[in-house]
């Protein structure tokens, strides 16, 4: 089954509104790069003005997080109906929201099924720490974060899932090609074992941490490697085009 390639760009909390116009002016052209699906994960007060700049194009504008419920009384959240008005995607479970906001896994099981819900394709982020990793318990962290996100349920539609080690995580320090495909053929053998061997082969799984222009391409020639969630270098413009064009010529 043949996956079209990624290339997310998670903004964070950075940038005000004039520099993320002047960051989607020198993305031009970026939705023109065929082979390959460009979604650009801006912060909330960002989102209407990048959907607007993007709207008729097929660049994906993708919320950095959301609540389960589609309304009430949760002060400072933002529902899956709200954002959907925004945004066609949703990233879940970012290891910063794990860490510094204590999202659990059975938190990010009730967010991918409310973004199924309301048409929000979710890439769910999972990974393990430097602690964990130095304790060989990789695979271990990366089955508990898949199958308790999965669940029973069969997989989301256009569910993308998205390895992206912490240690690895705005430090520079990027995991190897055959960490990350190690990495990535555990989790597609997870997806198998939960939801079934066809649903894993359709699912796309990126790479993410300290990706550049200069380490791309080797990822890209792993063959469980769909793309990248690009952190830093998706803030500057050139860098991210850069990536996306790699991307789409590993295909």
């Amino acid at each position: 089954m043949a996956r079209i390639p990624i290339a997310a760009g998670n903004w964070k909390m950075n940038g005000t509104n004039a520099e993320a116009r002047a960051l989607c002016r020198g993305l031009a052209g970026i939705d023109a790069i065929a082979g390959v699906d460009v979604v650009l994960s801006p912060s909330f007060t960002q989102l209407l003005l990048v959907w607007d700049f993007w709207c008729g194009t097929d660049v994906h504008i993708a919320g950095q997080n959301m609540h389960t419920q589609p309304s009430g009384a949760f002060t400072g959240e933002v529902s899956p109906v709200q954002l959907a008005e925004v945004a066609d995607w949703v990233v879940l479970g970012h290891s910063e929201r794990r860490q510094f906001f204590c999202e659990d896994d059975q938190a990010l099981a009730l967010k991918l099924r409310a973004a199924e819900a309301y048409g929000l394709t979710p890439i769910l982020c999972v990974g393990e720490s430097e602690a964990e990793q130095e304790n060989n318990r990789t695979k271990a962290v990366l089955t508990r974060q898949v199958s308790l996100a999965l669940g029973d349920a069969p997989a989301p539609a256009g569910l993308v899932i998205a390895y992206e080690p912490v240690w690895a995580i705005g430090t520079g320090k990027a995991a190897s090609p055959d960490e990350a495909e190690s990495a990535c053929g555990h989790i597609r053998s997870v997806v198998a074992e939960t939801v079934g061997s066809e649903a894993a082969e359709g699912v796309r799984i990126l790479y993410g941490g300290s990706v550049n222009p200069g380490n791309i391409a080797e990822f890209m020639a792993q063959p469980d490697v769909d793309g990248a969630l690009v952190g830093g270098a998706s803030l500057q413009a050139d860098a991210f085009l850069a990536i996306t064009q790699a991307i789409a010529a590993s295909t």
